[in-house]
């Protein structure tokens, strides 16, 4: 009979998100972004559902050549407001403890988030270090 064992999975479970936190962790990413990334967004927005939390970004967007407003079929207003309103997503965390937190990181390739360490080689880390790994969309 073979034995069931134990495995630590940091991409499934954690734990609601304590209403508490929830202000002080959407301050903390903020100033973070705005202390190492200002120029490079135009808000971001922090969102909490449920054990998750979900990091976008806004970017002012490029001026949209005549070729591609053809291809759109909108005015260059309609193009600049479309594009201004449709977020960057960055990465979703994982609540375990307010400084413990797993990340997935999103996937355009995919469309969907996945699974990431963070740089210093932990499945854990905490929500400033999981933006500044998601921070590669920001880069000019």
């Amino acid at each position: 009979m073979a034995r069931r064992t134990w495995v630590y999975d940091p991409q499934s479970g954690g734990r609601k998100i304590p209403d508490s936190i929830k202000p002080r962790i959407n301050q903390r990413i903020q100033d973070y972004a705005e202390k190492h990334y200002a120029g490079k967004y135009a808000r971001i927005d922090v969102r909490f559902h449920g054990k998750f939390c979900y990091i976008d970004a806004y970017t002012e967007p490029e001026e949209p050549e005549e070729s591609l407003l053809k291809i759109t079929g909108e005015t260059r207003e309609e193009f600049l407001k479309r594009m201004r309103n449709s977020p960057t997503h960055l990465c979703r965390l994982r609540y375990f403890a307010e400084d413990r937190w797993s990340m997935a990181f999103y996937t355009y390739s995919h469309e969907k988030y996945e699974p990431c360490i963070f740089p210093s080689g932990s499945w854990e880390g905490t929500p400033e270090e999981a933006f500044a790994t998601s921070a590669v969309y920001l880069h000019d």
